[in-house]
């Protein structure tokens, strides 16, 4: 077996051990990379059908090209998605010029924590990676949260030879993590293996930069790279230095750290 199929066996395993424990359960979709990564892996765990609905926390100010995809690969994969926004933080004018940290805070954090309330989902599935960036080194494949979805990274149970906690008291929040152990290369990797649809925001297009990481665009900036096909950006990665979140300015100094705590995904 090899390295991939090993991480893709314990995904999959993650996947449908948390549809078997948890009720009201949803996964997040960012539209991104590991995202759809682990959309693609829940639709082999799950036969091609995904049996909860896919979140989509609208700030209103995505990359339209991230829209269009979204949109194509629900007409196409018949996925039920569920848009959630803080609109009334827009309505009052809230954007990245309030502060970015406020920004994340009132249309992401807020956003997803009032779609929680309002539909009941009591568990959801995230596509984070430990490698990706420090604070989520500290998550658990099922990582609790309190009631108002707030998390302690310093009080997470113990996961060790793959013996997972799958019982909590009433009132926990569950964040399922099932994509932890896997790396940005492994991502890539699988997406050349699989075969799996991806936004041309990642490729160089002839300016000399790409995308490595996708979020809000006044937020979101591209790098220098020549990479123009999936091979290009695996021996790239392999050879940088630089931290995949670099071009995201909410992950500044303790930025992402606090938002975590809070409730972001």
């Amino acid at each position: 077996m090899t390295h991939l199929q090993e991480l893709e066996n314990q995904s999959v395993y993650i996947l449908r051990e948390a549809y078997k424990h948890f009720d009201h359960l949803a996964m997040l979709w960012s539209m991104g990379k590991d995202s759809t990564v682990l959309l693609w892996l829940t639709r082999k765990a799950f036969f091609g059908h995904v049996p909860f609905p896919l979140i989509h926390i609208d700030t209103s100010y995505k990359i339209p090209a991230m829209i269009e995809y979204r949109d194509r690969l629900v007409r196409e994969w018949r996925l039920n998605l569920v848009i959630g926004q803080n609109k009334e933080a827009l309505a009052a004018g809230m954007n990245h010029t309030r502060g970015r940290g406020v920004c994340c805070t009132a249309l992401k954090t807020d956003g997803l924590k009032n779609l929680l309330a309002e539909k009941g989902y009591t568990g959801v599935i995230l596509g984070i990676r430990a490698d990706e960036e420090s604070t989520r080194a500290k998550e658990r494949y099922f990582s609790p949260r309190d009631k108002n979805n707030e998390w302690d990274f310093r009080d997470q149970p113990p996961e060790l030879w793959d013996q997972f906690k799958t019982t909590f008291p009433p009132g926990t929040h569950i964040r399922i993590h099932p994509l932890l152990d896997w790396t940005e290369v492994n991502v890539w990797e699988y997406i050349k293996l699989e075969h799996i649809p991806f936004m041309d925001l990642y490729l160089d297009r002839g300016d000399g930069t790409r995308f490595r990481s996708l979020g809000c665009a006044p937020c979101t900036f591209p790098i220098q790279s020549s990479a123009r096909s999936v091979d290009d950006i695996i021996v790239e990665l392999r050879q940088t230095t630089v931290a995949e979140r670099s071009g995201r300015a909410q992950d500044e100094g303790r930025g992402m750290e606090l938002l975590r705590k809070d409730g972001y995904m």
